[in-house]
This record gives structure tokens, C-alpha cells and sequence, in this order.
């Protein structure tokens, strides 16, 4: 367990050492980082034999005992895929990026900002406790916001980086929520042990609110319509962000959680019409925008969309075949997207440009990186015998029933796959084909680090279609079986079978091959109803927040008038009238006390001092005289402590009285406020009745509470324990210091940093005195200073 947890912390220590680590050995810093992913990688691999045998591991240890909250994982096959994608392919990018952002000032904080984010992806992933996943999960929300706005002196990054924060954070509140209503049905705070409660909450009256939440947590995050906007904007970030942030990490976050809850929340009308119709039409509608775009990254960010949209559509669409497509589709776009990015890198890196407009004819002086964009973009239009080729077939396979609404979502598929088709042939072999065309005098291949990445990941994708039957035993067929929730077996092979899965098959890649060829006409078509369809969600979302923005300036405005006295009276009125109503109310208002004995002498002279001193604060000419007169309320409730025999609270209160009278006079001195309060009778009316109403509140609360019996197991406990646990004879000493001390700590913070203030308001006056005199009279402002 030890390990696990070692494996999991790995990317975040790898994290802190980054920056420092990068200052020493530069690019070179990369082959010491990629070992956090390695060993990560390595540690989870050892639990695939126990998960390929249907076993499930899970570790942790409690965090809050009382609350059922912990900090445990749980490994089954779908976790352990997740966790193997996000670690492996997670040791490519280090390498990449190490190379792609060599002699960058800031590829130390790169490197930080990535490890970090690819931990936050793995505990994630693993997560058994629901707390255990919200943090991960609003982690990754954080860390790809400092990953997307790296290049923070681009304005295009920075409002990128703030609208992916914006809706996958927001995303996180619904997440929360969700987990909230999870908790509360099931009254479990662990997966491994929902996962057996699918009963409970298929029926429970909640379940369509906790659909809603859920469904809004994974749509913000996987870039389902309409929230898909934020993705292709994520493009402003550096290449190998921007490569795993599509490959194996967010963006798939949301189809995790959808898979991880199907067992338990799948095969509801709900979940059967709404995840296939988003997803539909945000398949449809990342096709349609890809094809519409020239830069390289922006065709495949927005074929990253469209995939999304194939996984929730397959993953709502219920059937056990449908699943299964939902898991090669994943496993085959982690390996194919990957690539693809990192050679959109490799291109701009030895071409100068992304922008497929301007590359051509790249093959001869990029002939590796060519062949790894070929196999990948193979892969992505479903030739056999590649990865993408099975993911099709089963795709075609489960809609291909017969029923209407098979035959619905089936030409949805179609289309999708088409046209999808048809950009990944545009992005991965437009730029290597026909006469050399590039911005720079020669194009070049690129280093080892640039290289491994797509060069490895092609070649897997073509691995696991030829060795299938291996490929779905370790990673498929475990996968399946845990988002069906029962065991489930591939079959499908690189092997073509006849059939109508394989007739469309082949239909897809001819057609996709076709509007290859017309890929001119075919954009301009895409621009043309992208256009006619008016402004999209991004629009929108900028309508959205410069509405908000407007709408706080003007609240801002009418509530904070930046006068001290109207935040006084809002207050205490608020006060007032609350305990007043609320007393009301409940019909709980205290009973009038008796007044018949007569009032020791004693208490009399401090009752009379009191009233002296709030007779001279209201008929003070000035405010110094006022603070003064204000002090004898302190001192006279010092003098009751005292006649009750509490001489350490007297000298508290005497001690604090004097010190604040002291510390308002010297401040009043300094800010030159001698002057008289000059209030009109409207306003003293005013705020007379706010005082009284607010003081009523008070006095009938303290009368309502004495009229209990006193209670004095707390007076009890700190007697008897004062003593023996805090070694103190001192009982108020000791509640202070011990019993309440991180609360005398925030206290003594508040009053620090209200001097600290304080400090601060007196240096800009006299500042600005100074400058006052001196343009008036530079001497005397020099004499002065």
C-alpha cells in the first residue's frame, strides 16, 4: 500500500524539484523528470495480472474517521487503464516537452505546472473516496489553467486559460453536488462501495437531480455541446500541453466519471436519450468545426470535440456492445491523438508553421515524423488492421440492430466518422504530400525527445490491432467488464469479417478519402454554415461574462460606497431587526425582569458611570472627546467584572479599553479628524433608532438566555482539566492559551493585521501630504520628509 501511494505522490514531488532541477541540467532536465511517470507507471503496471483475473485492489487509510471521509483508491480495469494512459503517455510528453521548450526561461515552471497536473489526473482516476476524487478533480481544473496559460503575456492565452477554468471549474461545483446527493442516497462515501447500491439509486426520487448534476460535472469537463468551446480555445497553450490534454488526461475526465457511475446510474430513460443526443450532436458539431479550420492544432483540437461526443453518445447508448466500442474508441484515440498532436509540434517546430495552407511536400526532410503522422491518421479513419480500425467496427457493430433508434444514431456515427475521416487525412498527411512548401528555408526532423513520442504511440496503435486478442485480454476486456458492470469479452479482431459493420467501414474510409480530395471546397462549405449558424457559445460565453462583469461594477457601486458609517447602519441594522423578528416569531420574547429589590450602591455608581459616559459621547463637540467618553463603557464593564470576582477579566478589559482609546486618539491625531461630527437632525434620528433597535435586539436576546437554568458542564470540564491536562491553575489563562488557543491566534492575526492597515492609511496620507506641499512648496515638502 506504502508503494501506491508513493506511485500516486510521485508526480507531485517531481513537481517541487522541477524548477530547481531545470536551472542546474536545462533540457536535459527531462531524462531525470520522465522517471516520476516512469515509476508510477511501473508501480501500477504490476497490478495488471490481479486486474486482468477480474480482481479489485484498493488501499488507502482514513482521513476524517467521523465523517466517513478517506483518502483510498480503487484499481479496476477501467482505473487502471486511466492510470496506465495517464502515467505512460504522461513520460512521452515530459520527454517532448523537454525538447520542444528547450532553452525556454520559464520550461522549469512548464515542467512543475505539468507533473503537477499529471498528478492531479492520476489521483483521479484511482480514487476511491468521493472527497479523494472532487480534489483531484478541481486540481486538474487548476493545474490546466496554469498549463493553458503558460505563455500569460499572450492575451489569447490568458483568455483561454480563464475560460477553461471558468467552465470546468463551475463544472466542479455541479461534481460536488453530485457527490453530495451520491453520499446521501447511498449513505457511502467510497465507489468500490456504490458500485453494488445501482438499485438504490435508479430508484431513488432524487436520481434525476443527480443525473443533472452529474451529466453538467462531465459535459463542462469533456467539452460536450454546448460547453465544447473551451477546448478548442485550450489551443493557446504550448504543444505538449495541448498533446496530453487531448490524448489521456481532462478532457476525458468526464467520460471517466460517466463510465464509472453506468453500472450503478446507466440504463435509465434518462441516461439513454440524453448522454446519445449530446453526444450526437457535439459528434456532429466538432466534425463540422474542424473542418472549417487551416491550423493543424485547431483540426485536431476539434476532432478531440467530435470524439468526445462519440464516447458519451456509445457510453449512454446502454448496450453491452456499445460499451465495448466506447472502450477501443478511447483506447485507440489516447494512441492516435497523441501522435498526431506532437507531430502538429514537430511541424511547426521544423517547418515554422502549423497552418496547413502553408506546409506541403514535408515527407523528404521529415520522413519519421511523416510516417508516425501517417499511421496515426490510419488509425483515426479506421484502417485495419490499426487500433482505430477495431474501434470502428464495434462502433458499427452495436447500432447496426435494426431498431429506429439504432438507425438514428447509426447514420449519426456514419457522418461523424466521415467527416471525421476526412480532417484526420487533412491534418496528417496534407502537410507531408505534393512539392515542398514551408515558411522556413529548410525543414528539418526534429531531436529523440520530439521524435519518441508519435513514433512510439503510431506504432502502438498499430500493435494492438494486429495483436488484438493480447491487446483485449490485458486492457479491453477488463476495461468493458467494469464499465458494463459484469464481465464482458471482445471479439472483434484486425481480421475483417462480412458484415454491414465492415461495409460501412469501408463506405467511411471512401468517403473520407473523397472529401480529401475536394478538402478545398470541403472548408469552405464548413465556414460557410458555420457562419450562417451565427455566433456560437464562445460568443456567447464573452456576452455572458462582460454581462456579469457590468452587473458587479454596478452592485459594487450602490452597495460598497466606501463610507464606514452606512456599513455601520446596514449592520447593525440587519442585527437588530434579525434577533428582533426572530424572537418575535418564535414567540420565544423573554419576560420583562423583576425590579423590586433595590440596587446595591455599587452597581448603581457603575451604572451611573456608564450612562455619564454615553451622555458625553452624544453631546461631544469633537471625536477625540467622544473616543474618550466611549472608553467609560469599557471601564465601567471592567469595574462589574471586578465587583463579581473576576479581577483577571477586569484587568483584561482595563488593559484593552486603554490601549484602544490610546491606539483611536493617535490615529485620529495623525489623520487630522478633530473636527466636530457634523450630522443634520434627519441623520441622528436615523441613527438613534438603528442604535436602540439594535441594542433592544441584544438586551431582550441576554434576558431570553438567562432565563434558563444555568448549565455548567463547561465550567465543569475546564476545572477539572486545567489542572491535570494543561497543567495550568490559572482557568482563564488556560482557556485562552490551550483550550481556545488557535482562536486567541486569530485573533491576535485580526488585530495584527488591522494595525498592519492602520500603518498602512497613516503612510499614504502623510505621502500624500508631501506631495501637497510639494507642489505648492518643494522646500518645505524636502524639510518635512
Amino acid at each position: 500500500m506504502e508503494l501506491t501511494f508513493l506511485a500516486l505522490l510521485t508526480p507531485f514531488i517531481a513537481a517541487l524539484f522541477a524548477p530547481a532541477l531545470t536551472r542546474v541540467l536545462g533540457a536535459r532536465a527531462a531524462f531525470v523528470l520522465v522517471l516520476a511517470p516512469i515509476l508510477s507507471f511501473a508501480r501500477l503496471l504490476t497490478y495488471l495480472p490481479d486486474v486482468m483475473a477480474g480482481e479489485k485492489v484498493t488501499g488507502g487509510f482514513a482521513w476524517v474517521p467521523s465523517f466517513n471521509l478517506s483518502y483510498s483508491w480503487y484499481l479496476d480495469g477501467l482505473s487502471l487503464t486511466f492510470a496506465l494512459l495517464v502515467t505512460g503517455i504522461g513520460a512521452l510528453i515530459v520527454l517532448y516537452a523537454g525538447a520542444y521548450l528547450k532553452g525556454h526561461p520559464q520550461q522549469g515552471r512548464f515542467f512543475a505546472f505539468l507533473l503537477a497536473f499529471m498528478g492531479a489526473m492520476l489521483g483521479l482516476v484511482v480514487s476511491d473516496s468521493f472527497l479523494m476524487l472532487f480534489i483531484h478533480w478541481e486540481l486538474t481544473s487548476i493545474t490546466s489553467f496554469l498549463l493553458i496559460g503558460f505563455d500569460h503575456e499572450r492575451q489569447a492565452s490568458r483568455r483561454a486559460a480563464l475560460t477553461a477554468l471558468a467552465v470546468t471549474g463551475g463544472g466542479g461545483l455541479f461534481l460536488l453536488a453530485g457527490l453530495m446527493f451520491l453520499w446521501n442516497i447511498t449513505g457511502v462515501t467510497q465507489f468500490s462501495l456504490l458500485l453494488m447500491l445501482g438499485d438504490d439509486l435508479r430508484s431513488s426520487p432524487f436520481y434525476m437531480a443527480l443525473f443533472g448534476l452529474i451529466a453538467m460535472a462531465a459535459f463542462t469537463k469533456s467539452a460536450q455541446f454546448p460547453f465544447h468551446f473551451w477546448l478548442p480555445n485550450a489551443m493557446a497553450a504550448p504543444t505538449p500541453v495541448s498533446a496530453y490534454l487531448h490524448s489521456a488526461t481532462m478532457v476525458k475526465a468526464g467520460v471517466f466519471l460517466l463510465m464509472r457511475l453506468n453500472p450503478v446510474m446507466g440504463g435509465t430513460p434518462l441516461w439513454t436519450i440524453v448522454l446519445p443526443v449530446v453526444g450526437g450532436v457535439t459528434l456532429i458539431a466538432g466534425t463540422v468545426m474542424a473542418l472549417r479550420q487551416r491550423d493543424m492544432k485547431l483540426v485536431l483540437a476539434q476532432t478531440t470535440v467530435a470524439s468526445l461526443g462519440l464516447l458519451v453518445m456509445l457510453t449512454g447508448f446502454g448496450t453491452e456492445k456499445a460499451l465495448e466500442a466506447a472502450v477501443l474508441y478511447l483506447l485507440a484515440h489516447a494512441l492516435f491523438k497523441g501522435a498526431l498532436f506532437m507531430v502538429a509540434g514537430q511541424v511547426d517546430h521544423g517547418a515554422g508553421s502549423r497552418d496547413l495552407t502553408e506546409v506541403s511536400g514535408l515527407y523528404r526532410a521529415m520522413p519519421l515524423t511523416g510516417a508516425a503522422a501517417g499511421l496515426a491518421a490510419l488509425s483515426m479513419i479506421g484502417f485495419m488492421p490499426f487500433a482505430g480500425f477495431l474501434a470502428k467496427e464495434e462502433i458499427y457493430a452495436a447500432l447496426s440492430s435494426g431498431s429506429p433508434r439504432d438507425l438514428l444514431f447509426l447514420m449519426t456515427a456514419f457522418a461523424g466518422n466521415v467527416l471525421m475521416g476526412a480532417a484526420a487525412l487533412h491534418a496528417g498527411i496534407s502537410p507531408f504530400r505534393g512539392r515542398l512548401k514551408a515558411p522556413v528555408a529548410h525543414p528539418h526532423e526534429g531531436p529523440f525527445g520530439l521524435l519518441a513520442g508519435p513514433v512510439l504511440l503510431s506504432l502502438a496503435g498499430l500493435a494492438a490491432g494486429v495483436a488484438s486478442g493480447q491487446f483485449h485480454r490485458a486492457f479491453g476486456n477488463p476495461m468493458a467488464s467494469a464499465v458494463a458492470g459484469h464481465p464482458v469479452e471482445m471479439t472483434i479482431s484486425g481480421v475483417p469479417h462480412a458484415g454491414l459493420p465492415f461495409a460501412l467501414s469501408v463506405v467511411t474510409i471512401a468517403a473520407a478519402a473523397w472529401l480529401f480530395s475536394r478538402i478545398g471546397r470541403v472548408q469552405q462549405n464548413a465556414r460557410a454554415l458555420i457562419d450562417a449558424l451565427g455566433p456560437g457559445p464562445d460568443r456567447a460565453f464573452d456576452t455572458a461574462l462582460d454581462g456579469l462583469t457590468r452587473m458587479a461594477h454596478g452592485l459594487v457601486r450602490r452597495v460598497q460606497s466606501g463610507r464606514l458609517e452606512h456599513y455601520l447602519v446596514v449592520t447593525l441594522l440587519c442585527l437588530g431587526l434579525t434577533l428582533l423578528l426572530s424572537l418575535a416569531l418564535q414567540g420565544e420574547m423573554p419576560r420583562w425582569p423583576a425590579l423590586g429589590a433595590a440596587i446595591p450602591p455599587a452597581e448603581a455608581l457603575v451604572l451611573l458611570l456608564a450612562l455619564t459616559g454615553v451622555g458625553v459621547v452624544l453631546v461631544a463637540s469633537d471625536r477625540l472627546t467622544a473616543i474618550v467618553a466611549l472608553g467609560i463603557q469599557g471601564f465601567a464593564v471592567g469595574l462589574i467584572y471586578l465587583l463579581y470576582g473576576a479581577p483577571d477579566l477586569a484587568f483584561t478589559q482595563f488593559m484593552v479599553e486603554t490601549l484602544a482609546v490610546v491606539i483611536l486618539t493617535l490615529v485620529m491625531t495623525r489623520l487630522n479628524l478633530k473636527g466636530a461630527d457634523h450630522r443634520g437632525t434627519g441623520e441622528r434620528l436615523v441613527d438613534g433608532a438603528v442604535a436602540v433597535l439594535a441594542a433592544a435586539g441584544l438586551g431582550l436576546l441576554m434576558l431570553k438566555m438567562l432565563e434558563g437554568s444555568f448549565d455548567g458542564r463547561l465550567s465543569d470540564f475546564f476545572n477539572l482539566y486545567s489542572r491535570t491536562v494543561a497543567h495550568g491553575a490559572n482557568v482563564v489563562n488556560v482557556i485562552i492559551v490551550d483550550f481556545r488557543g488557535t482562536d486567541t491566534l486569530g485573533e491576535i492575526s485580526v488585530v495584527l493585521v488591522t494595525g498592519l492597515a492602520i500603518l498602512a492609511l497613516i503612510r499614504l496620507r502623510a505621502v500624500a501630504g508631501r506631495r501637497r506641499l510639494a507642489d505648492n512648496d518643494p522646500a518645505d515638502a524636502e524639510e518635512q520628509a
